[in-house]
């Protein structure tokens, strides 16, 4: 594992305040406890037109504790690692449990689901990355977008960030795991401009590994041609109309399947996909798995926030819903057992199909490539979906026209069943990857 000499607390430290919780917790009568310790470090950079605008240093750190006074639960946290503190966090946690209602649901997860090892995921990788080096790099990153056209004529900036952290998540079962991370990212946003018309696009690339970044001047570069590619947009006439989803924003689409097939939103009966377990929601071909040991993954983890061991399993297959997202608490809530998502899910992938985001375009014929999304306009219990929109208009497999101001309307089942294809063109950015994804039809509202 890489030096985490930078760290202010070793690991050992952390896990010693871990226990120390909990033998607290213990000795004040608390019938279960766990606790999360961390700490994490990082800077940022941004460039703007070629001026440094703001350079950022961030390091915090933090102990919450959940304390069970049999059926009762009861949370507190700090940021304070003295032994007072500790001890008094505890107490406030405990207190809180005593005035709470009892909750049959409330407890630890089964002790015989904890994780019992913590495999080396390879998800820590430090930058040992100056504030002038990462100048530099952002100034290349801008520097790149205005050298891609004259008519990217202004900048939101260029930004440069590295961030580290380690924790330790422990309980009374005696569990006790954690590690090391970290997270890099490169970005720039510029604004072309032509005539009266003016329009801004962006690009990034992130990843545990630094050296596995874009380069700065490829980031620049397809920010600028985005940017570019937008002047001169249309509105459309309002119809219905096939539409791709671009890759980046396909992945929306899987943050909107985990979200409706959460515990938590199903024991409260708030989604579209109560009682479809089980049952076809996507087309056959369509295949989704979660494999959370991915190495150098972004949402890579050995165990769930309850800490549950996790393992890779199917989600879709032939179209068929095979699980939802479970912690420990809502599958008690669901009569069911936990799936280890406690926190979310983990490398969520719809596997990917052979036409890349041109060969999609063709098979689409005439419809709308869509880039942008605007505002939150979901309803999960429905499924009625309605954002605001910009991107391309294609005919014969070709964009035409950029396309600005429109809304585009249809519903998360439909949409789900209605996929006619998934593209080989994954941009891995996060915790769920996808090509872009093909819809048969959704309502495009334009004009008239």
């Amino acid at each position: 594992m890489s030096d985490t000499a930078a760290f202010s607390y070793a690991f050992s430290t952390l896990q010693q305040l871990a226990e120390d919780v909990l033998k607290h917790a213990a000795t004040k009568g608390a019938s279960a406890c766990e606790v999360d310790v961390s700490e994490g470090f990082g800077q940022s950079v941004t460039v703007r037109c070629d001026e440094v605008e703001t350079i950022e240093f961030n390091r915090d750190k933090g102990i919450g504790i959940t304390v069970y006074a049999g059926q009762r639960k009861g949370y507190a946290s700090t940021s304070d690692f003295s032994p007072q503190a500790l001890r008094e966090t505890v107490d406030a946690a405990l207190a809180i449990a005593r005035y709470t209602a009892e909750d049959d649901c409330a407890g630890l997860a089964d002790a015989a689901l904890m994780a019992k090892d913590v495999p080396d995921l390879d998800l820590y990788h430090p930058w040992a990355l100056t504030v002038d080096d990462a100048i530099t790099l952002a100034r290349r990153c801008e520097q790149a977008a205005f050298d891609t056209s004259p008519l990217v004529d202004n900048s939101e900036g260029a930004t440069v960030s590295t961030q580290q952290a380690h924790f330790v998540s422990a309980n009374s079962h005696g569990f006790m795991g954690g590690y090391p991370t970290s997270r890099h990212y490169l970005s720039a946003s510029v604004i072309a401009g032509e005539r009266d018309s003016m329009q801004r696009d962006d690009w990034y690339t992130t990843h545990r590994n630094a050296a596995a970044l874009d380069a700065p001047e490829r980031v620049g570069r397809i920010a600028a041609e985005r940017a570019v590619a937008r002047l001169g947009g249309r509105k459309l006439k309002t119809g219905e109309f096939p539409v791709l989803f671009e890759a980046p924003l396909a992945a929306g689409l899987l943050g909107s399947l985990v979200h409706a097939a959460s515990g938590g939103a199903l024991y409260r009966k708030s989604s579209f996909l109560q009682d479809r377990l089980g049952q076809r929601i996507f087309p056959g071909f369509v295949r989704i798995v979660e494999r959370p040991h991915l190495r150098g993954g972004l949402a890579s983890a050995a165990f769930d926030s309850d800490g549950v061991a996790t393992q890779d399993s199917d989600v879709v297959v032939d179209g068929v819903l095979q699980r939802y997202f479970l912690s420990s608490y809502t599958a008690r809530k669901l009569g069911m057992q936990t799936t280890a998502n406690a926190g979310g899910s983990h490398n969520l992938i719809i596997e990917p199909g052979e036409l890349d985001r041109d060969g999609l375009l063709k098979r689409m014929g005439r419809g709308l490539l869509l880039t942008e999304l605007l505002g939150h306009g979901i309803n999960y219990v429905t499924g009625d979906y309605s954002r605001g929109a910009a991107g391309f208009w294609v005919e014969d497999g070709e964009i035409v026209h950029p396309v600005e101001e429109i809304t585009i309307a249809g519903n998360l089942r439909d949409m789900f069943a209605g996929i006619l294809a998934v593209g080989n063109d994954v941009h891995v950015r996060g915790g769920k990857q996808t090509g872009s994804v093909l819809i048969d039809r959704m309502t495009i509202a334009g004009e008239g």
